[in-house]
């Protein structure tokens, strides 16, 4: 299945939640917190 996302938005997605880890209390926090941000899916 190809990939709804471009590999730079992809890039940014997982960048913000390196930067932004420790602001949450588990690392799923910030996955779903920045891909809300982003108007993404957290399971993409």
């Amino acid at each position: 299945m190809p990939s709804k996302y471009d590999p730079e938005t992809r890039a940014k997605a997982v960048r913000l939640v390196l930067e932004h880890r420790d602001d949450y209390p588990s690392e799923w926090a910030a996955i779903t917190a920045v891909s809300k941000r982003l108007g993404m899916t957290a399971e993409t």
